[in-house]
């Protein structure tokens, strides 16, 4: 009798963890798949002129290989790059106005911002300097994206027709992320799966919804939204600034559009566990708003829907409870079936889905880590430039 209290109850979690699957696999915007790709493409009969932004601090290791691909887009209309150094010490500047000198391509500004006054966080005071030169031009879509990203020659094109033709104001790209190492195979795959849980691209989309979300590495915005949604000021003290900028957009009216890359890269490289660590705890609060009942909740959530059905059938194998071992398998057997489309995507082996509890307990550490450093004081960071604690400035929302 003692015995069967505990497992009866440890059987209820185990099947409200199974519903709980059910419910993600069925009604939480179809998630897992990964055939959200660019819309429909209209190619305008005129091209409008594009200007590129590139926010860039410390990057010179990563330009060689993802400035030169930006300054080769084959683009009909008329198109050049602004590269904003952002303080650097690693002569970022002068490496990107030397790959420029020796590939050609489009023209290439280079521009250096200053210091940021108080209230502006992570690269957004550079991204504002790159779209104030940009106005100049008179530009009627600017294309934000990382100095890591590297594109296909043909990815701007593509990216402006898929605008045009889907009448959006936004156009983001979850770029490829770099899937080498061991840790990178273990952990990358699941930070976007994770991701596109949060945020389903097909709700993100779908017009009417209030679901927003874009992926700062590569995001066309059209210029005239820019100015009406008040991008970059009206989100300067966002830590997560893609998604504060889709919301921005949606907010003012706008449409948005977020899916996987075919043509877009990331070449930045995550050898070690510690340098993944840094990249997820670094905004995993701040995505909680900074609040200890979301903390406690998002905890208990993943332990529950992620922890509980491995637990289960080692439990109730070694307890000879098959209810709770078939009940546990069943849950761990759809998480895994989940989670095989974004291996593919990635061409991963499909034995890594088994694994994604494990995973999956490491970005509830990495998340309590990320409130652990916040309350100790030391705020957001961006390339080694540390700014306030998020709720010294007023929040993202």
């Amino acid at each position: 009798m003692g015995q069967t209290a505990p497992v009866s109850a440890f059987l209820w979690i185990t099947v409200v963890s199974l519903a709980a699957w059910c419910w993600l696999l069925l009604c939480q915007g179809f998630f897992w798949r990964t055939d959200v790709r660019l819309p429909r493409r209209r190619e305008p009969e005129a091209w409008p002129s594009v200007c590129v932004v590139v926010p860039a601090r410390d990057e010179a290791a990563v330009l060689p290989a993802s400035l030169p691909s930006l300054l080769a887009q084959d683009y009909p209309g008329r198109a050049e790059v602004f590269l904003v150094d952002d303080g650097s010490t690693d002569g970022t500047g002068e490496l990107a106005r030397a790959l420029s000198e020796r590939h050609g391509g489009l023209p290439l500004t280079v521009g250096s911002p200053g210091e940021p006054p108080a209230g502006w966080t992570g690269k957004l005071w550079a991204v504002r300097h790159g779209i104030a030169l940009a106005r100049a031009r008179g530009p009627e879509y600017l294309l934000l994206t990382d100095a890591d990203i590297a594109h296909t020659p043909d990815s701007l094109r593509e990216l402006v027709a898929a605008a045009h033709g889907g009448g959006f104001d936004v156009v983001s790209q979850m770029a490829r992320l770099r899937v080498e190492s061991r840790w990178e195979r273990l952990v990358v795959p699941a930070f976007v799966y994770f991701f596109a849980q949060l945020y389903p691209f097909r709700w993100i989309g779908r017009e009417g919804s209030r679901t927003a979300a874009a992926a700062g590495g590569c995001v066309l915005l059209r210029a005239g939204m820019a100015e009406k949604a008040r991008i970059p000021d009206a989100i300067r003290h966002a830590v997560i600034d893609d998604v504060a900028l889709a919301r921005a957009v949606k907010g003012a009216g706008g449409r948005v559009w977020l899916g996987l890359a075919d043509r877009v890269d990331s070449v930045r490289p995550y050898p070690r566990l510690g340098d993944l660590w840094r990249m997820v705890s670094r905004s995993a609060y701040a995505q909680l708003r900074h609040s200890p009942p979301l903390l406690l909740g998002t905890v208990a959530g993943l332990a529950l829907v992620y922890l509980v059905p491995p637990v289960a059938v080692i439990a109730g194998a070694a307890a000879g409870s098959a209810p709770v071992a078939v009940v546990g398998a069943l849950a761990w057997a759809v998480m895994a079936g989940t989670y095989l489309p974004m291996l593919r995507y990635y061409r991963q082996p499909l034995w890594l889905a088994p694994l994604l509890p494990y995973t999956a307990f490491l970005y509830l550490l990495m998340t309590v880590d990320s409130a652990v450093q916040h309350y100790r004081g030391r705020g957001a960071a961006w390339k080694g430039r540390t700014y306030a604690r998020p709720d010294a400035v007023a929040d993202e929302g």
